[in-house]
């Protein structure tokens, strides 16, 4: 079964002024053409909306281990008085190579702390990068904080039974990998991983198929975490397994995406569609580019933050 979530018209970019908004329309549809520069101005934009933005009541436990490597943190938002509720784990993205879960002091933890000023119990998930963590490191290390996750969240208000798992770009293919990958269900990872463990997932401009195409940006990048032989990306794919999902999942595009994102985000949708164990969701957010989809979060646009609450609590038990 299959839904198509609508964005709430007229919304997009809202509370931006009026010069930030005409600059983000205009960015658009020449997005493509200089992604680094247009993603650091949508960094830009956004950053200081944020920081003048209401933070609500709610507590930041930062910076906690939960492994050896020096990237092995997460930062966990609790609303007041947290107790029992869903948790959502959001993993950043980087295009393998590069990115912090706290971009600055705003984006990404604006991803979490919309999160939590909805009522449930969010994670920003720190990982290595390529070429120091090639695949499945990325999902190796979700495997292990999720493993975290189920042993303790429980003292910080969370539920280690409901654990909805997201990823943006490059954490998407993350996500997607640790669900799906068959490489994730054997050996000593197997206990920790797959889609049985969480109770949905959310794929965020997400990177589904590993490809070098002379349109996409990051190809360095997909040679750092998958390697140089293109004859095993099909193999390593997320998209391959996509009949496998075993819980629901939201998959959003943005309207102006990083080359053959939107692409596969739509592909990935369908194959998941056709096991009809769900209802799986799909969206694409109308104005937005691969950056601002997760930039607006937090700000008075309601492009996305709605449909996303709505579907974590459609993945409740008996919802």
């Amino acid at each position: 079964m299959a839904g198509r979530t609508q964005p709430q018209p007229g919304t997009a970019f809202a509370g931006l002024p009026a010069g930030d908004r005409s600059m983000l329309a205009a960015m658009g549809p020449r997005w493509s053409l200089d992604i680094n520069a247009n993603r650091q101005q949508v960094v830009d934009i956004y950053t200081p909306l944020l920081a003048a933005a209401d933070k609500g009541d709610i507590r930041v436990a930062s910076g906690i281990s939960y492994g050896g490597h020096e990237r092995h943190k997460l930062d966990i938002y609790q609303p007041a008085s947290a107790a029992g509720l869903p948790v959502v784990v959001f993993v950043h993205g980087g295009a393998f190579l590069r990115g912090n879960m706290n971009s600055n002091a705003e984006i990404y933890g604006n991803v979490p702390r919309y999160f939590a000023s909805h009522g449930l119990l969010a994670v920003n998930l720190e990982y290595r990068l390529a070429p120091e963590a090639a695949y499945p490191g990325g999902a190796q290390d979700i495997a292990a904080a999720l493993a975290w996750i189920r042993q303790h969240i429980a003292a910080y208000g969370g539920n280690p039974q409901h654990v909805i798992l997201a990823g943006h770009s490059a954490g998407g293919a993350h996500a997607a990998t640790y669900a799906l990958d068959p490489v994730m269900r054997t050996g000593s990872a197997a206990k920790e991983a797959g889609s049985a463990a969480i109770s949905g997932l959310i794929l965020i401009s997400a990177r589904l198929r590993a490809d070098v195409l002379p349109g996409n940006p990051n190809a360095a990048g997909v040679r750092a975490y998958w390697g140089d032989d293109s004859a095993r990306y099909e193999q390593v794919s997320p998209t391959t397994y996509a009949a496998d999902l075993a819980v629901p999942a939201m998959v959003v595009v943005a309207e102006f995406e990083n080359p053959y994102l939107d692409t596969y985000g739509a592909e990935f949708f369908y194959r998941i569609t056709q096991a009809a164990r769900h209802r799986h969701r799909f969206l694409q957010v109308l104005q937005h580019n691969h950056t601002s989809i997760v930039a607006h979060l937090g700000t008075e646009d309601l492009s996305l933050g709605p449909a996303l609450i709505d579907f974590i609590a459609s993945t409740r038990p008996n919802a």
